[in-house]
């Protein structure tokens, strides 16, 4: 998570004890008698709303043989209710002057239009209408398919890197939905049918499997009554509890080479699994202030020491994913130096890790870390979409209200040696059998069938 502090807040959270803490958002919560969850985030700084409704269901759901089917919901909910026909609903809320989308990830799919708050109750009753009055109509439903197949063979077979990480990921979570793309494999998506989707989207698609999430120019008080009367009328519905298997024991370790035409500079990758912050509240904190003492900038560990010190890559980025329902992940990315061979370079990066392990963390990267992070994220109050995706990320893989809220409190309490203890833990090359990761080179063709090819 990242959050967005005012000056004067951000001093106050430095002193105050965290039973006297102010909140970061000031966000209101309340629940409708169907089940379905409300947050309101206030920011009066101009007159607008971001409305948004996330929806507790993703790849991770999706029964076996249908991947990409959540996917595939998410474009149908534009293809038509009785009230707006395929294509109106966008058009309906442009006209308002205001934009909308949708987006799907393993653990969510969420729905937003951005609007003046004028017209906040229009677009509450478009989205209450299409949570349970979807057509599909059959003719939509191919020519949609057809769209989400050309947008897998656009942002996949066509992209090598984006193409080798869904190849690195399926290599990790063996035997867990975390393994299959979110948009769905090629393969299958040929066979999703109307049936299909249907039956998704009547499992999944209910007010109690809801979250909805309003952020600006708004109170609880005011929505609470349009809440009540649009959202609030639509009945509940049984949803299945989420499961999924979880990944075997990998003894043996993961390495993937490929080799392809498009790739003319070499890339060194490596991917983690770790706990999410849902899976172990204290190791994600500790996991967080890592990869800003990791990758926080150019004068933070990786970049200095293989880009700066030893000239062994041209650019190195570690990300950690903390927001999952499942197990989380850390990222990692390097682009050899000319003439550096990439085995080197994952050696040279290895070692950088042997060190962390051995001598942990000193004090002032810690707080220059958690300084980095703080600075990061003052901004984000001021802005009206960003605390709304904030909330529903965070809400949707696990975590509470209060979590967000005092999330920097609880940056502030990470140890150093909580942070040497999750290094070795999770990152320490020397161990993979307890925590493995996968090792992936993407490289340009190799010379002879390159020589053939042309």
């Amino acid at each position: 998570m990242r959050f967005i502090l005012t000056f004067v807040t951000l001093c106050f959270l430095l002193v105050a004890p965290a039973q006297a803490q102010e909140k970061t958002f000031n966000a209101e919560t309340f629940a409708l008698a169907n089940g379905m969850q409300v947050v309101v985030i206030p920011n009066h700084r101009a007159p607008i709303v971001t409305h948004m409704v996330w929806y507790r269901t993703g790849a991770i759901d999706e029964p076996p043989g249908q991947s990409g089917i959540a996917h595939f919901v998410e474009h149908l909910m534009f293809k038509g209710t009785n009230n707006f026909p395929p294509g109106a609903f966008s058009k309906r809320v442009s006209a308002m002057g205001g934009d909308d989308n949708a987006f799907t990830s393993q653990d969510y799919t969420a729905y937003f239009e951005s609007v003046a708050v004028s017209r906040l109750a229009d677009v509450m009753a478009m989205e209450a209408e299409r949570m349970t009055g979807l057509l599909f109509p059959p003719d939509e439903v191919l020519s949609e398919r057809k769209v989400v197949i050309e947008e897998r063979r656009q942002r996949t077979e066509n992209d090598p890197r984006a193409y080798f990480y869904e190849q690195m990921r399926s290599a990790l979570f063996v035997n867990h939905p975390y393994g299959n793309p979110v948009v769905g494999w090629f393969q299958e998506l040929d066979s999703l049918n109307r049936a299909n989707v249907k039956h998704f989207y009547e499992t999944h698609y209910a007010p109690n499997n809801a979250i909805l999430i309003v952020s600006g120019d708004i109170t609880a008080k005011k929505l609470k009554p349009l809440a009540d009367k649009i959202y609030g009328v639509i009945p509940q519905r049984a949803v299945p509890e989420r499961t999924w298997t979880d990944v075997p024991p990998l003894l043996a370790e993961g390495r993937l080479v490929l080799h392809h035409p498009s790739v003319r500079q070499p890339v060194v990758s490596r991917l983690y699994r770790v706990p999410s912050y849902g899976m172990n509240k204290d190791e994600s904190l500790a996991l967080q202030v890592l990869e800003s003492i990791l990758d926080g900038g150019a004068a933070t560990r990786l970049y200095k020491t293989l880009v700066v010190e030893q000239k062994m890559a041209s650019n190195v980025s570690l990300s950690y994913h903390a927001g999952a329902l499942s197990w989380g992940t850390v990222n990692v990315s390097m682009t050899p130096s000319d003439d550096v061979a990439p085995e080197d370079l994952e050696w040279a990066y290895d070692s950088v890790l042997r060190v962390l392990v051995r001598d942990g963390v000193t004090d002032d990267e810690v707080r220059a870390a958690k300084n980095r992070m703080k600075d990061q994220a003052i901004f984000a109050r001021d802005s009206v979409m960003g605390p709304a995706m904030i909330f529903g990320q965070a809400l949707l893989s696990g975590e509470t209200i209060d979590d967000i809220e005092f999330w920097p409190n609880n940056i502030e309490k990470v140890t150093a040696q909580q942070i040497q203890d999750v290094a070795r833990k999770y990152l320490n090359p020397d161990d993979y059998g307890r925590m493995p990761y996968v090792t992936g080179y993407l490289l340009p063709p190799q010379p002879e069938t390159e020589a053939l090819a042309e």
